[in-house]
This record gives C-alpha cells, structure tokens and sequence, in this order.
C-alpha cells in the first residue's frame, strides 16, 4: 500500500473506552505555551554555555532559537490541521508511513520518560539542601507519587498544575528582566550602568572564538527541548485548532524575550568569565550582581519549580505519545485502555519508567545511567527533522485536498523549510566535530536505527497480513 493511499492515523476511537477527554481550557494552554519555554535547562544549564561562548552566547541564543522557531511554525501548521495526542508522530506517519510514526513516538517517548527521573533527582537535591540529613531518594518518590496521582485522575489536574507552575516561571523571569534592564540603563536604585563594558570587555564578542560560539550554540540548542508538549495537549483543550494557532503564533516573541533577552541581560550584567556563572548559575550572578539578598535562595526556588513543571509536563506527554502509538497500533494494547478520559496505564508505565531511571542513576551513575543520558542526548534533532520532512510532505497533501484546514501557514513554504532542515544538519555536524557531543550523536543515532528497523519490520509484516 503506497504513502498516499494509506489510511490516515487515527487515536481516537467511538466505543467510549479509548476516548481522551477535552479537559484542558484554553487559559491552561495559553500558559503551557507561555511557561512551557521556560525550563531548568535555561535557569542553569546556560551557565556552561555562557562560559563558553562569552557575550556572543546571545547570538547562540538567536541562531537556535529562530531555528525553533520554524520547527514550531511547521509542528503548528500540521497540528492545527490534524489535532492529535501523537503530535509530530502521528504527522510522520501520515506523510511517510508507519515505521515514521513508530521511530518519532517512542524516541521521544524514551526522552520524556527518562527527563522525569531526571527531573525528579534535580528537584531532590534542592530539597535536601534545604533539609540537610534527608534521603534524596524519598523525595524522588514524593515528587514522582504526587505527578503521577495527578495525572491519573484528570487531564485537567495537570493543566491546573502546570498554570500556576507556568505562572510562577513566567512572573520569576519578568522580574528578573524587569529589573535587569533597570540596571543596565542605570535606573536601579544603589546600581550603576556597566554600559558595554562586559560585552567587550574580557575578549570581546566571541573570546573563544568560533570554537566557543558552536559550543554555545549546541548548548542553547538543546535548553529549547519541550515546547512540543502544547501541540499535544492541544488535542485534549475545549479548541484544539485555536489553541494551537494561538500557541504558535506567541511562539516567536516568547522566545525573544525569555530566551535571547535573558542571556542579553546576563552577559551585559556580569562578566562572561566570572567563576560565579557556573558555580552559581547566571541567573543567581546577576541577581548577586544587583545586590539582591538571598539571591542563590531565590532562584533554588525558582529553578525546583521548573523541575517540578517539567516532571509534571514530561509524565503528561509521555502517556498520551504512548496512548497515540498503542491507538494507531504501534505499541502494546494493553497501554491504550482509557479511563475516566485518561490512559492510566501508559501514565503508569511512563512513571515506572522514570523510577527505573532513577534507580539506575543510584546504583550504576558511572555505567548504565550515562549510557541512557547519552542515547537521548540528540533524540529532539532527530523528533525536529520528523517535523520538518512530514510538513514538506503534508503542506502540499493539505494544499490539493483540504486547504481549508490550513489555519496556521508556514512562513515561505518550502524555502524555510528547507532552511531548517540544513541548519539541523549543520548541528549534527558540529555535534560530530565537539568531542563532548560526538558520544551523543553516535548513541541517539544507533536508537534511532534500531527503532527505525522495527518499525520497517512492523510495517512490511502488517502489509502482508493485509495481502493475505
């Protein structure tokens, strides 16, 4: 059976058994879309890129964030049309057949599920900071029993625990631009103006060179990871196809100001090379640098509920890309049974599977447990390159038979497509030249092949049972 006679995926059913609820209003979307941008990655992890790539890690920032930017637009583009559970997974399979689907859903079903155990170890050591002589492992547990019993009952659990989550992110970072940008125009009270002198100081622009603005990039790459999960909450809002739109197009300022503007204000604050960026994280540097008391304490806050956001939102995401895959018939039946409007057991395996991790990071932290770091280190490139070949395929599908379903448009379709596409692959160049990312690309790489197979495998033994 060729591509394009192939019946579209489908993860929606009648017999009232293995029907997603519509549980999400549109102000939780709203705000996952908002907050959902706003992650650990970027209140800590831009410490090491800012090292690296001194005040030209703003152009880091830029580079990938237009980059994620066109992901979104296309992602959005296909979701408004085609409003799913399975996102870009179920887009891959209606543009290229099921083995697509098959790759897509369950490398990012890994990357989600492995992301909670994760999260869950980073928000326990901020609490045993606080609570010296406490078992880390117990909090774990904690954080990973209260996100599962949420997502258990309702979707609308999630949704109100991810609007404050998000709120919270999104107040935290406003102040800290707020006020950033009162210092560095020198109208913050007991602050003086450092002018340009940090952005030019210390090396200028790029005191490492290319060598460190690549590093810088392949660092703010991957804070990016995440934002994905609004299409897929999408399928369960009162307008899937609104909310979508909505999402998509907020998605270029968002990244604007969070993103690029915070590493603005950062660099223009405290010098790049000042050990405090990476023992402390930027965030705390700058706020230090401001004379903020407790600054370190403040941002431990802030940066235990992005953790937390990000648990909650990896669980949520994992179940349904699991639900979708079991619906299409790409996974174990038995992770597709649905009750009270939620998938219990794909939510219950997603959690097992995050403490599984957890365990593996206790007992094997020098084996096992970066082997699985490193086999999802490169898993949302390749989700990226998913949505980019199916948007070329399903743009023009869309175009010839229902036009009328192309509510959100990719920008100069198929010339920036094809932008994003090269500048995938020139990352995954980059990621092969840097010693600390070639692991990753290798291990992401074999994943995928793999999966890949099986999917080919399930596929091909399908269609003969059709024949027959």
């Amino acid at each position: 059976m060729s591509r394009t006679t192939a019946p579209a995926p489908v993860d929606r059913k009648d017999d009232g058994t293995t029907v997603l609820s519509h549980g999400l209003k549109q102000r939780h979307l709203s705000m996952i879309a908002l907050g959902g941008v706003i992650g650990a990655g970027l209140f800590v992890g831009s410490g090491a890129g800012i090292a690296a790539a001194g005040p030209s890690i703003v152009l880091a920032y830029t580079l990938s964030g237009l980059l994620v930017m066109l992901v979104m637009r296309m992602l959005g583009e296909m979701s408004a049309a085609y409003p799913s559970s399975g996102s870009f997974s179920s887009h891959a399979e209606r543009a290229f057949g099921s083995w697509a689907g098959f790759t897509a859903g369950w490398s990012f079903w890994v990357l989600l599920s492995v992301a909670v155990g994760l999260e869950g170890i980073g928000a326990a050591k901020i609490v045993t900071g606080w609570l010296p002589g406490t078992p880390e492992w117990a909090w774990v547990a904690l954080f990973m029993l209260i996100f599962c019993g949420a997502n258990l009952a309702a979707v609308k659990n999630f949704g109100e625990f991810e609007f404050w989550f998000a709120a919270l992110k999104v107040g935290a970072i406003t102040l800290f631009l707020g006020l950033g940008v009162l210092a560095v125009l020198g109208m913050l009270p007991g602050t003086e103006s450092p002018g340009t002198s940090h952005l030019f100081g210390a090396g200028g622009l790029l005191p490492n060179g290319s060598e460190g603005l690549v590093i810088g990039l392949l660092a703010s790459v991957f804070s990016y990871g995440g934002m994905e999960t609004v299409t897929i909450a999408a399928a369960e809002s009162e307008n899937p196809v609104k909310g979508v739109a909505s999402a998509v197009r907020t998605a270029m300022w968002r990244i604007a100001l969070f993103y690029i503007g915070s590493m603005a204000v950062i660099v223009t604050l405290v010098p790049w090379n000042d050990k405090a960026v990476t023992e402390k994280g930027p965030y705390v540097a700058a706020l230090d640098q401001l004379g903020i008391p407790a600054a370190g304490q403040i941002m431990n806050v802030v940066v235990l509920v992005a953790l937390l956001s990000a648990m909650n939102a990896n669980i949520y995401g994992s179940s349904r890309i699991a639900f979708s895959l079991v619906q299409r018939g790409l996974g174990p039946k038995v992770l597709g049974k649905v009750s009270g409007g939620v998938p219990r057991l794909a939510v219950l395996a997603s959690c097992f599977f995050g403490f599984v991790c957890v365990g593996l990071n206790y007992w094997s932290p020098e084996t096992i447990f970066p082997w699985l770091l490193n086999m999802i280190g490169g898993v949302i490139l390749v989700v990226w390159i998913f949505i980019a070949a199916s948007q070329l395929v399903l743009r023009r599908r869309l175009e010839r038979e229902a036009p009328e379903k192309l509510v959100v448009r990719m920008w100069a379709f198929p010339a920036l497509t094809w932008v994003a596409l090269a500048g995938m692959a020139v990352i995954f160049f980059l990621m092969a030249r840097e010693e600390g990312t070639r692991i990753q690309l290798y291990a992401t790489g074999a994943m995928t092949l793999v999966l890949a197979a099986v999917g080919l495998a399930r596929q091909k033994l399908g269609a003969k049972r059709q024949d027959a």
